[in-house]
């Protein structure tokens, strides 16, 4: 566990929060605003539950069943049944990290005090955070609307020591004898506090926040093995020039040209040495890679925005508002995440799609101007890279399912009382089975423009520094050079491994200085 600690406020929170407390286990702690906000707000909900006239979710049922005024007596029964009831999923696990993004991000809406929650429930979350507990989260279960309902069940119903969930050992046990171990006690629910634990759309904000940071460092990734091939490929850099994209200003054409430029600065291959195949232009996977790279970026960028209006949101249904107000809303609905996930996947599945076309120019002696066949050390007797690029061509055609927008979808429930939902969380899991392609995807290209790169060198050609140091940390971390055909399977691992942690873009950033 990470001893970084994030102090959760009144205001939002940070999408570097959202990722040290998701995947490097960051402390949280609620600041004094926070708890008086909390406090301040239950007074408001107690004052209410002690009217006789109906309130949505502090006297009333939920849903279609809303209709009914509950007595006061039957109110806690009502707050742990909607917990038990909804903590429905069904599949396998949720990873840990996204349990931990929707336990924090859910935090973070309560402590807002606009959700009229008891400080002592919000503690609660988080010292279960802080103990590294991590309930049992199912695959399916959520339609993103009213928002991410049964995942966050499973999590308040480890609040109230009930369910099961995974220990800091990885066991998984019963949430009431986790929660002993660790001097926690269990929640007892009053009125409003389950259905506010279970109403927002923090699952799919959590994936999407994860998201992005790691398609960030694949889009630089991108850039390298993009440049990584034009080299290998005795392309032209002059298409990369600035004065050609500030023509056509879209931020991230510009900033992936600079990036390709920078790693090829010093090459000695490209625009060089088409004397025995003259070219006038570079195939559009080359010439046209900051183009579509670039589009993904301000993609990117966009999705970024989005995420972060929703960092600063307070989602739930009802709302305690500052003039003392209990009000209906619509804002769990998942639409605005929903559409940008979806987005993020279509440009996933391009960016894989480009990779793969430049891999298999690598490998084809027609169009590799001088490399060999699959860049095969004896081609007839070995194979080379030749089924590299099938695994790379299948996790691009998945990428293309993938990329079938979720949000475009929904389907009525609750009796059509919520009869129509925005599939947010669908998205998100099918963006990051996207992610991990992709992943996979720019790996295979590095692999093979590294190797076709060394083959040039062995000509007498000179790479570019950066290229150079690309190769050396990629045969350091255990992906071997040109050679006859060996067990390939270790090899691909090991790039996965190397770009999926960033070490890729930490290999040429000493020689090309910080890429975008």
């Amino acid at each position: 566990m990470d001893m970084h600690t994030v102090v959760v406020g009144t205001s939002g929170t940070t999408a570097d929060d959202v990722v040290a407390v998701a995947r490097h286990g960051a402390r949280v702690e609620l600041s004094t605003a926070a708890v008086d906000a909390l406090a301040a707000s239950r007074l408001i909900v107690d004052a209410l539950a002690a009217k006789p006239e109906p309130v949505y979710g502090v006297s009333t049922g939920f849903g279609a069943l809303a209709s009914r005024h509950i007595s006061t007596e039957l109110r806690a029964q009502l707050q742990r049944n909607i917990v038990r009831s909804h903590a429905a999923g069904m599949g396998p696990r949720v990873e840990r990290e996204v349990v931990r993004a929707l336990m924090f991000l859910r935090l973070k809406t309560v402590a807002s005090g606009h959700t009229g929650v008891r400080p002592e429930v919000a503690q609660t979350m988080a010292d279960v955070l802080n103990a590294g507990i991590t309930p049992v989260v199912h695959e399916y279960g959520s339609l993103g609307c009213s928002g991410d309902l049964a995942p966050l069940s499973h999590c308040a119903l480890t609040l109230m020591g009930e369910g099961e969930a995974e220990g800091p050992d990885c066991t998984v046990r019963p949430a009431g004898e986790l929660l002993a171990a660790h001097g926690i006690t269990p929640v007892e629910l009053r009125e409003k506090e389950g259905l506010a634990l279970l109403n927002g759309t923090d699952g799919m904000l959590g994936m999407l926040v994860m998201a992005l940071a790691d398609l960030r460092n694949l889009y630089t990734s991108a850039d390298i093995t993009a440049a990584l091939s034009l080299e290998a490929l005795l392309g032209t850099e002059k298409v990369l020039a600035p004065e050609l994209h500030a023509i056509r200003p879209h931020p991230g054409q510009g900033v992936s040209a600079d990036n390709m430029l920078r790693v090829l600065a010093g090459s000695g291959l490209t625009g060089h040495h088409q004397d025995d195949a003259p070219r006038v232009q570079d195939a559009y996977s080359v010439r046209c890679a900051p183009q579509v790279n670039g589009a993904g970026r301000d993609t990117l960028d966009y999705a970024a925005v989005v995420a972060g209006r929703e960092l600063a949101s307070a989602v739930d249904n009802p709302v305690v508002l500052p003039d003392g107000r209990v009000e209906s809303n619509g804002n769990f609905h998942g639409a605005p995440v929903a559409y940008v996930l979806d987005f993020l996947a279509i440009v996933a599945a391009d960016l894989g799609s480009i990779c793969e076309r430049r891999t298999d120019r690598l490998l084809d002696k027609h169009r590799s101007h001088g490399l060999p066949p699959f860049l095969a050390d004896d081609a007839g007797v070995d194979s080379g890279l030749m089924i590299a690029q099938y695994t790379q061509a299948a996790l691009v055609s998945e990428m293309k399912r993938l990329a079938v927008p979720a949000s475009a979808d929904s389907i009525p429930s609750s009796a059509m009382q919520e009869d129509h939902v925005s599939m947010g969380w669908s998205a998100a899991r099918k963006l990051r089975t996207a992610v991990d392609n992709l992943t996979r995807i720019v790996a295979v290209e590095l692999y093979a423009a590294t190797r076709a790169v060394e083959l040039r060198a062995a000509e007498g050609l000179v790479p570019a520094p950066a290229s150079q140091a690309a190769v050396a940390a990629l045969r350091a971390a255990g992906a071997e050079g040109p050679g006859p055909d060996r067990f390939l399977a270790p090899d691909l691992a090991a790039a996965d491994t190397f770009v999926r942690e960033g070490r890729l873009v930490a290999a040429v950033e000493p020689v090309t200085g910080p890429l975008a």
